[in-house]
C-alpha cells in the first residue's frame, strides 16, 4: 500500500510498475490443496491455508499487479485471522500490488459503515467489491475512505446475472444504468470501478463506451472460459484500465510438488498473453 495516492493512482502505479494487468484470486479450497500440504492440512488447517496462500503470492507476485482474496473461502474455514496476516504480508512485501477484498457487500448505510471498516481497517483493502442494489446511501460509507476504492457489481460472469442485469431501464439494460451511475455519481474522487465478467466481451465494450475512465475488475478468465483477447480489446484504456482476474487456473495448476512452479508458469503465461494483445 502506497500512502498519498488516490485509488486510481494506486491502480495506475500497479499497472505501470508491474507491467501487468493480471489479478490473482486467492480462493483457498482445502479440498483442492496440493499433495505436499495434505499432512499439514490434517494437523493444522489454518496453517495449511496460510501456507498455500503465501506460496501462491510468492510464486505469482512477479507477474501480477493485484491479489484478490475472496472472503467467503476464509470465513467458511474460520480463517479470518489468516486473511488479516495475508493483508499485512501484501502491504509489507508487495507494496506495489493492489489488494482487493472480494466481499460483494451491500447493506444499509449504518451496517455498511461496519463492512467498510472491516474491509479497509481490518483487512487493509485498497478496494472492496460491493453490490449497488440498495443504492447510493449503501455505498457512501466506503467512499468516505480517502484513497480507497470500490468495484461495483455491474455485469457479472454468472449466467443468472441475466435475470436482473438485462432488464430494460429507460431503454437500456440495467447493467448500463449501473455503469452510468458509477461513472457520473459515485466517482467524484476517483474511487469507483466496475465488475464485469470476461464471459461477456460485447458488454465490456458497451460499458467502456459509457465509462471510459473507470477501472474494471474482470473475472471469468481461465477456468470460467472468458475470451482473453476480446476482453482486453474491449476493456483496455490508455492507462491500462483492467484488473483481469484468474483464480482456479493458477491456484490449482498442479496438485504435486511443483504446485508453486506451475502456478508461476500459468501466471506468467496469462500476463504475457494479456500484454501481447495488440491495440
Amino acid at each position: 500500500m502506497i500512502v498519498g495516492m488516490n485509488f486510481f493512482g494506486r491502480l495506475q502505479h500497479a499497472w505501470q510498475h508491474q507491467q501487468s494487468m493480471l489479478c490473482v484470486g486467492l480462493d483457498p479450497d482445502p479440498a483442492k490443496f496440493p499433495s505436499p500440504l495434505k499432512s499439514l492440512l490434517q494437523r493444522d488447517p489454518l496453517a495449511a491455508i496460510e501456507a498455500f496462500c503465501v506460496g501462491i503470492m510468492e510464486a505469482t507476485a512477479a507477474y501480477a499487479c493485484a491479489f484478490k482474496p475472496q472472503i467467503a473461502y476464509f470465513a467458511s474455514s474460520g480463517a479470518e485471522r489468516v486473511l488479516e496476516k495475508l493483508a499485512i504480508l501484501c502491504r509489507d512485501r508487495y507494496p506495489h500490488h493492489v489488494w482487493v477484498l472480494d466481499a460483494k457487500r451491500g447493506d444499509i448505510g449504518s451496517t455498511a459503515e461496519h463492512y467498510a471498516k472491516e474491509a479497509y481497517d481490518r483487512y487493509l483493502a485498497d478496494a472492496v467489491t460491493v453490490n449497488p442494489y440498495m443504492g447510493t446511501d449503501s455505498l457512501a460509507p466506503y467512499l468516505r475512505y480517502e484513497g480507497r476504492g470500490i468495484f461495483v457489481l455491474c455485469r457479472t460472469s454468472n449466467p443468472g446475472g441475466d435475470d436482473f442485469q438485462m432488464l430494460d431501464v429507460h431503454g437500456h439494460p440495467l447493467y448500463l444504468e449501473v455503469a452510468r451511475q458509477a461513472s457520473q455519481r459515485w466517482n467524484q474522487h476517483q474511487q469507483a470501478g466496475l465488475v464485469i465478467g470476461a464471459t461477456y466481451p460485447r458488454e465490456i465494450q458497451a460499458v467502456r463506451n459509457i465509462a471510459p475512465e473507470l477501472p474494471f475488475l474482470i473475472p471469468g478468465i481461465g477456468a470460467q472460459g472468458g475470451d482473453l483477447i476480446a476482453t482486453v480489446k474491449a476493456g483496455r484504456n490508455a492507462s491500462g484500465g483492467m484488473l483481469i482476474n484468474s483464480s482456479r487456473a493458477i491456484l490449482y495448476a498442479s496438485s504435486q510438488d511443483d504446485w508453486q512452479d506451475q502456478a508461476a508458469a500459468v501466471a506468467r503465461s496469462t500476463r504475457d498473453d494479456i500484454n501481447a494483445v495488440p491495440n
